[in-house]
């Protein structure tokens, strides 16, 4: 089975919820929070060595998550006629991706962020030829990593940090120098376990 049917046979599964909370019960979001629709594009590069994600690694003055490994994307404008848009919208900005080029063909579970995000990841595939130019301001590194990589549950560890003086446990799927973790590593995560049943 080639990769790209096994992603839609993996999207045509059940999938349960998907947040920062989900490995820490002791921890609650504030009662009555209101969440911010963000959207983020999972770009699935279809290359001849097979496919690959593309990430990106956020520059280090960003005043959010500096540094940190994310996808493409960002929040829900009003101009945004969908988190689709959204999504196609942020790749385009942050490493000049043409939307033109992206067959989206899903949605993964909304993911509640500790931030108040609810972000709505989009699985879009890239099938031609594409470089990738990270935006300076936002984007200090686009990278990609093999789908196959991603898609082993094996490769997934639960850690652990301190964070607001409690300790907070989160999948990470680390790929060579790159420490993927945090809400992105659990939407990966989410997507494994659905293509591996």
């Amino acid at each position: 089975m080639d990769e790209i049917s096994r992603l839609l046979r993996a999207l045509k599964r059940p999938a349960g919820e998907s947040s920062d909370f989900d490995l820490n019960p002791s921890i609650h979001p504030p009662a009555g929070r209101s969440l911010r629709p963000a959207a983020v594009l999972v770009p699935i590069w279809l290359r001849p060595t097979g496919a690959r994600a593309i990430l990106t690694k956020r520059a280090s003055h960003l005043k959010h998550h500096p540094g940190q490994i994310s996808f493409p994307g960002g929040k829900v404008e009003p101009e945004d006629a969908s988190v689709e848009a959204a999504a196609l919208r942020e790749a385009h900005e942050e490493i000049s991706l043409p939307p033109a080029c992206v067959e989206v063909i899903g949605h993964l579970p909304p993911h509640e962020t500790v931030t108040g995000f609810m972000v709505t990841p989009v699985l879009g595939v890239i099938r031609q030829d594409f470089t990738p130019i990270p935006e300076a301001g936002e984007v200090e590194e686009a990278f990609s990593v093999p789908l196959s990589h991603l898609l082993d549950p094996s490769h997934y560890a639960i850690e652990r940090r301190l964070w607001m003086g409690q300790w907070r446990r989160y999948y990470t799927v680390p790929y060579g120098p790159y420490y993927i973790w945090g809400a992105t590593a659990r939407i990966l995560r989410g997507l494994a376990e659905r293509a591996s049943t």
